[in-house]
């Protein structure tokens, strides 16, 4: 393996910003390795533990050691990241073993095991619960099971070409994670995009987030059976997704936002078309609101479920629409604001309660708020092209991308080669707030009942896919 691949690379969020470092590995036992962040950081441990499975890079005096992305898929002693991407050899499989999970003893103490494949179209998660009677003692989660190779995949696309497999990470997300990779590939080749693809880059970005919290919301009426909450929310929401392929020629705007900028302008009559479906949705967001702060049978379902405290989540580092449903007043827009954000003056969503009640009502806060900053975004919308040809460089370089995703914030790490390697790119990291919000998952659960799961889990609805890479 190359010397240049010999470090570990993490990146540090602080109030200036971004910090990235890169930590050369140590050789300790015949093994690579690191000093251990999950003591100051819960969720690097599933971070380290995905780097072991993919790359052979292991964290000192680790406490967990368990595979988290390898279910035999591929042998033990095979790691997929340091293979040549143009001379894979043939995968074979590992042997299957159990998987330690951690056991919960004492009297009426016993295990129901949920998953990993569930109904319908839900993806593939293992949830193991240790309760007594109704009552939720612990649980335990094991994911990976959509492992789909896309870290290793992407090395094998041209740098102009990888936004495409970058949209394709978690489907839910993938204007932000376009635009995450995109920003990075632009920060590698010291480009600015014009102004209006920008703006047009933040109208989609607010129209996903509209779509999903639309979805979410309705989800979490039918998880409570409240079935009126599913079918209004279904309704407005395939409205919205319908207004947006008319548009964008794609329900999720997929390869809409391209290197340099996006792949299309709209008209006159597209922007009055949209400015009259926000005028349109707004009433219909803020009556079902009041229905459902008014529906007792909802509240009491809602009130105090899946608690997590704004201490337990400052410690855990809950992120995103959870996090600031929990005290986290943490929003890019707000805090790093990249053009176009910095002309909006975006207005944080937060609340205290941290329970199910708490992260509905941040969504139904932040629904609103992207109507308004749509409207914004039409009325101010600068005229000038919508894309920039791009110069990969000649060297060897790095860029980042830091987008809010609906979820929370998406970072993409990209590091290319010099012209002498074609350009190639060598790794880009796709990071996904759910891998810092999956743990938490676990506290929230805790000391409710078993029936409360499906709510308490939709709340959060964090992506399987978008950690798994």
């Amino acid at each position: 393996m190359p010397a240049r691949a010999r470090a570990v690379f993490v990146a540090y969020i602080r109030a200036e910003g971004l910090i990235w470092l890169a930590l050369p590995l140590e050789s300790q036992n015949g093994q690579a390795v690191y000093p251990d962040l999950a003591g100051l950081f819960p969720a690097a441990a599933r971070m380290q533990r995905a780097a072991a499975d993919l790359s052979d890079i292991h964290a000192d005096a680790a406490t967990d050691r368990r595979p988290w992305l390898n279910h035999g898929a591929w042998a033990s002693d095979h790691f997929p990241l340091l293979q040549d991407p143009n001379n894979l050899p043939e995968p074979m499989p590992g042997a299957l073993t159990d998987y330690p999970f951690v056991r919960v003893e004492g009297d009426g103490v016993h295990e129901i095991p949920v998953g990993p494949v569930h109904a319908g179209i839900i993806e593939p998660g293992h949830f193991r619960f240790s309760v007594v009677g109704e009552r939720v003692l612990r649980l335990e989660q094991r994911l990976g099971y959509t492992h789909k190779g896309i870290e290793q995949r992407i090395t094998q696309f041209a740098p102009l070409q990888a936004h495409q497999l970058a949209g394709r990470v978690s489907g839910d997300s993938t204007v932000a994670y376009a635009w995450g990779y995109c920003m990075a590939l632009e920060s590698a080749c010291q480009a600015t995009i014009p102004p209006r693809a920008a703006w047009l880059r933040a109208l989609m970005l607010e129209r996903e987030r509209i779509a999903n919290h639309l979805g979410d919301l309705g989800a979490l009426g039918n998880d409570v059976a409240y079935a009126f909450g599913l079918a209004q929310f279904s309704r407005l929401r395939e409205d919205w997704q319908r207004s947006s392929k008319a548009v964008f020629g794609h329900r999720f705007m997929m390869d809409c936002i391209l290197p340099g900028g996006v792949s299309g302008d709209i008209s006159l009559s597209q922007k009055d078309q949209m400015l009259l479906h926000c005028q349109a949705l707004e009433p219909e967001v803020r009556r079902l609101f009041d229905i459902y702060e008014a529906h007792a049978g909802l509240q009491d379902r809602f009130m105090v479920t899946g608690r997590v405290t704004p201490a337990l989540a400052a410690q855990l580092g809950l992120t995103g629409l959870a996090g600031r449903a929990s005290g986290q007043a943490q929003d890019l827009r707000c805090d790093h604001p990249f053009a176009p954000y910095s002309d909006l003056h975006v207005n944080m969503a937060t609340h205290h309660n941290g329970d199910v009640g708490a992260r509905a009502a941040v969504r139904f806060d932040e629904v609103l708020e992207s109507i308004r900053l749509i409207r914004q975004l039409l009325g101010q919308l600068p005229s000038g092209p919508v894309q920039c040809a791009l110069a990969l460089p000649d060297q060897p370089s790095r860029g980042a991308g830091w987008v809010e995703g609906w979820r929370g914030e998406i970072f993409v790490a990209l590091e290319l080669a010099g012209a002498d390697e074609q350009n190639r790119i060598l790794r880009c990291h796709l990071h996904d707030p759910s891998w810092q919000n999956w743990p938490v998952l676990e506290h929230a659960i805790m000391h409710n009942i078993v029936a409360d799961f499906p709510v308490i889990n939709k709340s959060f609805n964090l992506s399987y896919s978008g950690q798994d890479l």
